[in-house]
């Protein structure tokens, strides 16, 4: 099983994921990724999410060869590439810029290819935060989730989770950055206090030059008074990487309301649920 978008995953599927994952942080299954081999394409600069998988896939008794992503860039086409690699790969996790060039190697790969992050999605991410919250919280599909800022690959896989899942998706930034028209699981809104008001669990990423303005920030920062407008026990939920008195602000980080670093332990165990669940591992 291929993993592109969360929009592959049926609402099912992603309950084996949270499953697997459960156990998986219960107990450990040894290595069972033993003999097995992974090509990870992914920029020097990657950090979390590199580091996860790396280690998700060694913790698990398997092997990682690394390529830039660039190696993806040349001439030959990636067709070709990908059925080469699968004569001695179990599983390919790409992270590139361009979505189309990991849809084009999953068409032809006969082994797993996974999306570690795109410039439209990065689907291990948000299922991950999605598990996070679903330990702290039994009732986490009734919850009001509410992303801060424009549309980008964390919104919109966001917004794929919420009509999967159900979920009560809200957006809010300024006019022209919709994710999309209304929609049974998704709303826009341009005033952030009476959103925070109704909302569980508030997301932000980071900002797109255009917006980094004293007045954008000024009228959306999520700071910690504003996080005391949300529901009793609201979560604050970065994505990583955030900029202090940008998206949020250095007091909202230090504060109760904030969850991200607890969070992210998760990916580890996520992302070797995906890999076992892609290879037919349960």
């Amino acid at each position: 099983m291929h993993l592109l978008t969360i929009r592959d995953l049926s609402d099912q599927q992603i309950q084996d994921i949270f499953g697997l994952a459960a156990r998986l942080k219960k107990q450990d299954p040894g290595k069972i990724l033993s003999g097995k081999y992974f090509v990870l394409f992914f920029p020097e600069s990657s950090i979390r999410t590199r580091l996860t998988f790396e280690r998700a896939i060694k913790d698990l008794g398997g092997e990682t060869i690394l390529f830039p992503p660039d190696s993806l860039d040349r001439r030959e086409k990636l067709e070709d590439v990908i059925q080469y690699i699968s004569n001695w790969a179990d599983g390919v996790v790409v992270r590139h810029s361009d979505l189309s060039k990991v849809e084009e190697l999953s068409w032809y790969a006969p082994v797993p290819v996974i999306n570690a992050m795109t410039s439209d999605h990065h689907p291990c991410e948000i299922l991950s935060d999605l598990f996070s919250i679903s330990e702290r919280r039994e009732d986490y599909r009734e919850l009001v989730y509410t992303f801060v800022g424009p549309a980008g690959n964390i919104s919109r896989s966001w917004m794929q989770a919420a009509e999967v899942l159900d979920l009560d998706f809200h957006q809010v930034c300024l006019p022209g950055y919709e994710l999309g028209k209304d929609t049974r699981n998704y709303t826009f809104h341009t005033h952030l206090d009476a959103v925070l008001s109704v909302s569980d669990v508030v997301i932000t990423d980071a900002l797109p030059k255009e917006l980094k303005t004293n007045d954008y920030i000024k009228k959306y920062q999520l700071t910690t008074e504003r996080m005391k407008l949300a529901h009793l026990r609201a979560m604050l939920n970065p994505c990583p990487p955030f900029f202090r008195e940008e998206e949020v602000s250095t007091d909202a980080i230090a504060s109760e309301f904030f969850v991200g670093y607890e969070f992210k332990k998760n990916l580890l165990y996520v992302q070797q649920a995906i890999l076992l669940y892609g290879l037919g591992i349960s």
